[in-house]
């Protein structure tokens, strides 16, 4: 989540003060955006490319394990015709 959506949404957050109270409008808007920034950064998230990184690399872990799979069934498959 970049800064303009944080600033988007401390902004809606903030809008929901009644109008009477502006002076607190602003200073919940300026406390909610620390609070969401703040609690995004524990949740320790990765960025869109970190995670097509990782996708990529899962798909290409799963392709070799198709592969090394079958290469087992056929190396079972030629064991059992020769046994018998």
């Amino acid at each position: 989540m970049d800064v303009q959506s944080i600033d988007q949404l401390a902004q809606r957050l903030a809008s929901l003060v009644p109008p009477g109270l502006a002076q607190a409008r602003n200073d919940l808007e300026v406390n909610f955006r620390d609070v969401l920034a703040q609690g995004l950064r524990r949740l320790d998230l990765v960025t869109r490319e970190e995670f097509d990184v990782q996708l990529q690399l899962l798909a290409r872990t799963r392709a070799r394990i198709d592969e090394l799979e079958q290469r087992i069934a056929d190396l079972e498959a030629s064991q059992g015709a020769r046994g018998h």
